[in-house]
């Protein structure tokens, strides 16, 4: 399989495998922690939050590889954008691990209150709000934050590099502009963590990276631009074009 279609079909699995890793961890943590009994809550269901932890951890697992498998591909485009987007989803991923570790820890204090016969005593209340707090902030804003920063800069080189159609990428880069406001929002307390506003802002993104992963299954890379793309041979001739004209 040619290399560039190899990238097109990874990039697309990866990205079906973040939203659903995301949406699965939602659907299965949200009813519990949501309740003002979490403790108790996480204890009667430990099953149900450790595969949304699980799910969580597949997502923060695909969020980096998306931007670590297009980087061969934008690099001959823009390569400071292509290793900044890196970098960006690789501390995404890193933040979603540690809201992992989280639900885990939540998970210990809810059995130790069950058994001490007390979930509603400060001694495990404390622990539990400081725990859902690094969650609510470590999620909400600082993922959502650096995902949109990462998502910005590869779609950005898209829209310059036609790779993918413009009104693909346009519409990746002002989704990822929306994202990000959310989480700004969250952090100014001007919107509830994973309330009805960052979801609304949420939306476009993640509709459109179905979009591209179902686009990139079907057509992969445009061709022309990829023809487009400098060789080495080239690369080094531009490089050294300058000493050249220099030296005459």
């Amino acid at each position: 399989m040619n290399p560039n279609r190899t990238i097109a079909v990874a990039t697309r699995v990866l990205f079906i495998i973040a939203t659903l890793g995301g949406l699965a961890s939602t659907a299965f943590l949200t009813p519990i922690l949501s309740a003002p009994d979490y403790l108790a809550r996480i204890s009667a269901n430990e099953n149900q939050v450790l595969l949304g932890a699980l799910f969580q951890f597949i997502g923060a697992a695909a969020c980096p590889a998306i931007a670590i498998a297009l980087y061969p591909v934008l690099r001959r485009h823009n390569e400071g954008l292509a290793l900044g987007s890196v970098g960006f989803r690789l501390i995404e991923g890193a933040l979603y691990v540690i809201i992992v570790t989280c639900l885990l820890l939540l998970v210990t204090l809810s059995q130790e209150s069950v058994k001490a016969g007390a979930p509603a005593s400060s001694a495990f209340q404390i622990p539990g709000m400081l725990l859902m707090a690094a969650r609510d902030w470590l999620g909400p804003v600082g993922a959502v934050l650096t995902f949109g920063l990462g998502a910005l800069m590869y779609y950005w080189v898209f829209y310059r590099s036609r790779l993918v159609p413009r009104w693909l990428s346009g519409w990746g880069l002002v989704g990822a502009t929306l994202v990000t406001v959310s989480g700004l929002l969250v952090m100014f307390g001007l919107a509830v963590p994973l309330g009805t506003t960052q979801a609304v802002l949420a939306l476009p993104i993640a509709v459109q990276e179905m979009v591209l992963a179902v686009w990139l299954i079907a057509k992969g890379f445009n061709p022309s631009a990829i023809a487009a793309e400098p060789t080495a041979e080239t690369s080094r001739w531009q490089a050294a074009a300058p000493s050249t004209v220099s030296a005459t």
